[in-house]
């Protein structure tokens, strides 16, 4: 959850944004890398008052300058490329479930269970109740167990919309006639946020996404309570 003067990325939440944190660490590491070596260099050639007026190539020096680019960007692309095929991996899901995006809310279905759905909208504000957010609250949050992986099927039913929780390192678009997916374990019960990240109408800063992760054996008890909630 991102607070007021928040410089950082949120706490990690998944295995994925931990990852990918670790990336943005190395990233910004060889970036400062490479900022100091030219900044050392240009610094030289400026403080430098001497010239040699004999030299008219430097084969050395331009191999020099055309590999440690490679070298660096090689740094670079290999734990990107790791990155991507683990978030594109899902294994063995326990818990499927599905999102489309309308204009303004979510509506969600869980499939693996007895099937049922329901639709997911913001809390108005005079409706908030003590320690909730405005704008992120939702009055059906999303349940899933922690511990354990969870595929999120997106789509959308009318326009191009983006289910995003950026403490999971999630973020799918929901495009009409389409079906992505992602996996993620969240590793800590608590609640977790996001937002439409897809400009998709007048109200597109009012769809929230509120995930609730809580215990298996807690999970559930919960889908049983809400199927019979639901065929009484």
């Amino acid at each position: 959850m991102p607070f007021w003067g928040q410089l950082s990325l949120q706490d990690a939440a998944s295995s994925v944004i931990i990852q990918l944190i670790q990336l943005h660490d190395h990233a910004i590491l060889v970036i400062a890398l490479v900022v100091s070596i030219i900044g050392y260099v240009i610094a030289i050639i400026i403080l430098n008052n001497h010239t040699c007026r004999t030299i008219f190539e430097a084969q050395e020096v331009e191999t020099i300058w055309t590999v440690l680019p490679a070298t660096v960007l090689l740094f670079l692309a290999v734990p990107s490329l790791r990155l991507l095929y683990i978030i594109d991996e899902i294994r063995s899901p326990s818990v499927t479930v599905k999102a489309i995006g309308h204009q303004w809310y979510w509506r969600y279905e869980y499939s693996d269970f007895t099937a049922f759905d329901f639709d997911s909208y913001i809390v108005a504000t005079e409706d908030l109740k003590p320690g909730e957010y405005r704008l992120l609250e939702t009055d059906n949050r999303v349940v899933l167990p922690f511990g354990l992986e969870s595929r999120i099927l997106v789509t959308a039913a009318d326009v191009i919309h983006s289910w995003a929780v950026p403490s999971l390192g999630a973020k799918v678009d929901a495009i009409p006639g389409r079906l992505n997916q992602i996996g993620f374990t969240i590793l800590n019960p608590g609640v977790y946020y996001g937002q439409c990240s897809e400009i998709c109408g007048a109200n597109h800063s009012f769809i929230p996404i509120s995930i609730e992760a809580i215990e298996p054996t807690a999970f559930n008890t919960w889908v049983i309570t809400y199927n019979s909630l639901n065929t009484s």
